[in-house]
């Protein structure tokens, strides 16, 4: 079997495996589901870190140009790491769309705007999640509800950092730290598309001109 051919086999499913990560790890965190009744639940989510450990080793497996692939997936070796990055790839879904197929300049920003606008909301969501199931049993934790998860989250990514909630957990701090490298590079990407948008502008009004 050949790479694409796999890929096209396992779009769907995969998909399927990252919403059904997202709900289960969602529902875990949010209703706070403690020892022994969250046995099921997390062996779910095992299974599905199984699936996506899988799928990624028979990417590697098949491609022809194993590192060209691995240095351009790295998004799904970070699914299979880092467990809250795996919702990423419902972000496959948008290169379903038609219009965000197109190879313009003015496509191409538009895709990278969409994409930027996806990954905001799953990072914000995701990160709530994480920095909630680090936070909200710890003694001394202020972070206990998703809405002051969320909170704290927006402003962490965008850099503003009141310092009305704060993780106090080791785990939570490293979550701290993943997203404001992920905030970093979410204003990078939309600085640089503003910036292209911008010249263009001006290169059509001279031209025109």
């Amino acid at each position: 079997m050949v790479l694409s051919r796999w890929q096209q086999l396992t779009q769907w499913p995969m998909v399927a495996a990252a919403v059904v990560f997202t709900v289960v790890y969602a529902w875990v965190v949010i209703a706070n589901v403690q020892a022994p009744d969250d046995a099921v639940p997390r062996l779910v989510l095992a299974a599905i870190w199984l699936i996506f450990a899988v799928e990624y080793v028979v990417c590697i497996v098949l491609a022809e140009a194993r590192g060209e692939w691995f240095r351009t997936h790295l998004v799904n070796l970070a699914a299979v790491m880092v467990p809250i990055l795996r919702p990423l790839l419902l972000l496959r879904l948008l290169r379903l769309v038609p219009s965000l197929r197109a190879e313009t300049g003015t496509a191409v920003r538009g895709r990278l705007a969409i994409y930027a606008v996806a990954t905001s909301v799953l990072l914000i969501f995701m990160g709530a999640l994480a920095v909630l199931d680090a936070e909200q049993n710890a003694p001394g934790a202020n972070i206990t509800e998703f809405a002051d998860a969320a909170w704290w989250v927006a402003v962490t990514v965008t850099s503003v950092g009141y310092g009305d909630y704060f993780p106090v957990t080791a785990a939570g701090r490293w979550v701290a730290v993943g997203l404001m490298f992920g905030g970093l590079a979410l204003l990078g990407t939309v600085a640089a598309t503003l910036s292209s948008w911008l010249i263009d502008r001006v290169r059509s009004r001279h031209g025109g001109g």
